[in-house]
């Protein structure tokens, strides 16, 4: 199986320049714990998660609503992003996830974002019976 027959196709982003504030709302209302994280011209540079904010917050001096309303997202975003293209195998894939010890792993077709694949995809497919 495909990791295009898997992957999420509707993948919302947070621009850098955001509000650490706004990556929260928009992780949220996804129902998702990463978001890719892009510049100005779309470009994906990072990803932010839940881990990322929560780290963020215990290192910073900043208290809660200063910390969410005046970080930027690229100030804690994690810069490395792992990729897949759509025709890769599910199983490489996971095989990637659990080697690079990420829940997510974002589909690229030459520099263009074009989906996500998360573990709970995948577990979903096994369970049923798909994969």
């Amino acid at each position: 199986m495909k990791v295009a027959e898997l992957m999420q196709r509707n993948v919302k982003t947070v621009a850098s320049e955001a509000c650490v504030a706004e990556a929260v709302l928009s992780l949220a209302d996804a129902h998702v714990t990463g978001l890719p994280v892009v510049d100005r011209s779309g470009r994906m540079i990072g990803v932010v998660s839940s881990s990322d904010i929560l780290m963020a917050e215990a290192e910073s001096e900043r208290v809660g609503r200063d910390l969410m309303q005046e970080t930027q997202v690229r100030d804690i975003m994690t810069a490395r992003t792992y990729t897949v293209t759509p025709d890769e195998d599910v199983r490489e894939a996971a095989r990637q996830m659990l080697y690079a010890d990420v829940h997510r792993l974002f589909v690229a077709e030459v520099d263009r974002l074009v989906g996500v694949i998360s573990t709970s995809d995948i577990v979903r497919a096994v369970a049923t019976n798909k994969l």
